[in-house]
């Protein structure tokens, strides 16, 4: 992905860094050649030269850009299982993929990590937006997932002969498991995204307390995976399949929704990140009738909630870490809707604005393995940078609003935004 050349000055706003420091009024933010050089009180500006490019804050806020990071770019719409694996073919997927890649670029998202997805997209997605060929986030690619014979991602019935190969890799044993990961590592991917347990989907087979794979299969799946320099994650929200998560030493956890002391204790003790994914629990609960959800799958979301809000406070105050993002694509949940998750963290959860915005930032990029490259506003960072037009800690709520964004920066290079759209660069 190209940076920019030349100096960027943005002015007159209110500074979040990222860091979890306090904002900074009457702030200003130097970027040179794409990367961040100053970001601080206006006053303390260095001398800077004529030929520059310059944005006014309009006295808003100056930004890191967001990380999404639990994303999922080849759902689309889904509303039943088979909008998730056999509805559509491998082209409109990769068209879809790329539709939402934008998208989430002009949500203010520079950054994403993803959750999985069909057919390996993400890997070549990655390399068309590191190529300037399509506009989208930073990505970390994940590919296909990997679960039990049997467990929640393999919905597929024997008699139809059809598999699940497109979305998910489904093993039997340690030795499967080996065998699914190196050929994700023939894939190119990053991240390898396993199912350890079930989900409030599946009430009558692979509930949120059913275990979908043994804990062999995941130590097996981390040793082989760390072999070849991976890491891997798990949708966990089983209370006993977080502990196996952690004992066999998994990078991060998607969910983490049943977490007890002794789970703390482990997640705390390895500093392992997770990601909880909360919004989808209430939109499932909240639109859930509408889409033709029993009443058992609603109630089971409901748990998943309250046990997944409760996780989350717990780690937190405990000074764990957090990461913000997670199963948008749903017809319930769709994509674009990715800053009502922080709106939600503020307004259910009880964090702070500024605790939000740092998980959202910093904590996304260190779970990508990229905390040194972005995430927060400091010297020598790419100027990934997000400039809104009011005052996000007084209302976080106008994330949720992409026409309030001035501009959404990557590198020093304007890509959406109010400037974007007036076609300024």
């Amino acid at each position: 992905m190209k940076t920019a050349s030349g100096m960027l000055l943005i002015r007159n706003g209110r500074l979040i860094d990222g860091t979890g420091a306090p904002a900074v009024t009457d702030a200003a933010l130097v970027a040179r050649d794409g990367r961040i050089i100053y970001a601080g009180p206006a006053r303390g500006l260095p001398e800077l030269p004529r030929e520059r490019t310059e944005i006014d804050a309009r006295g808003g806020t100056i930004m890191p850009g967001l990380v999404e990071a639990h994303f999922h770019p080849t759902y689309f719409n889904v509303a039943q299982l088979e909008d998730l694996d056999i509805k559509y073919p491998v082209e409109y997927v990769t068209l879809v993929a790329a539709a939402n890649a934008k998208l989430v670029l002009e949500c203010g998202y520079t950054a994403a990590r993803s959750g999985g997805c069909l057919f390996n997209i993400d890997f070549w997605l990655k390399k068309a937006i590191e190529n300037d060929l399509v506009p989208g986030p930073r990505l970390a690619a994940s590919g296909r997932e990997i679960c039990g014979v049997g467990g929640l991602m393999d919905w597929n019935p024997e008699f139809r002969k059809i598999g699940m190969e497109g979305l998910v890799l489904l093993i039997n044993g340690p030795d499967e498991a080996r065998a699914a990961v190196r050929k994700l590592v023939k894939d190119g991917v990053e991240w390898v995204k396993t199912y350890p347990t079930g989900d409030a989907a599946a009430p009558r087979v692979n509930d949120h307390h059913t275990l979908c794979m043994t804990f062999d299969e995941m130590h097996a799946v981390v040793g082989t995976a760390h072999n070849h320099g991976l890491k891997v994650t798990g949708h966990c929200r089983a209370n006993a399949g977080i502990k196996n998560a952690l004992k066999a030493g998994y990078d991060a956890l998607e969910h983490g929704t049943f977490m007890d002391a002794e789970a703390l204790d482990l997640l705390l003790a390895r500093n392992t990140p997770v990601v909880p994914a909360l919004q989808f629990e209430w939109a499932s609960i909240e639109r859930g009738r509408e889409f033709g959800h029993p009443q058992e799958v609603i109630d089971g979301h409901k748990e998943t909630l309250e046990g997944g809000a409760e996780s989350a406070r717990m780690i937190l105050k405990a000074g764990g870490r957090l990461g913000l993002g997670g199963d948008y694509g749903f017809a319930w949940n769709p994509h674009g809707d990715y800053a009502k998750e922080l709106t939600f963290f503020v307004k259910y959860v009880g964090f702070s604005a500024l605790e939000t915005i740092t998980c959202a930032t910093k904590s996304g990029a260190e779970i990508m393995g990229r905390g040194d490259e972005f995430g927060t506003l400091q010297p020598g960072k790419l100027a990934d940078v997000l400039v809104v037009d009011g005052d996000v800690l007084g209302d976080i709520g106008i994330l949720e609003d992409r026409s309030r964004f001035i501009a959404v920066i990557q590198g020093g290079i304007l890509k959406a935004g109010q400037l974007g759209r007036a076609g300024i660069a």
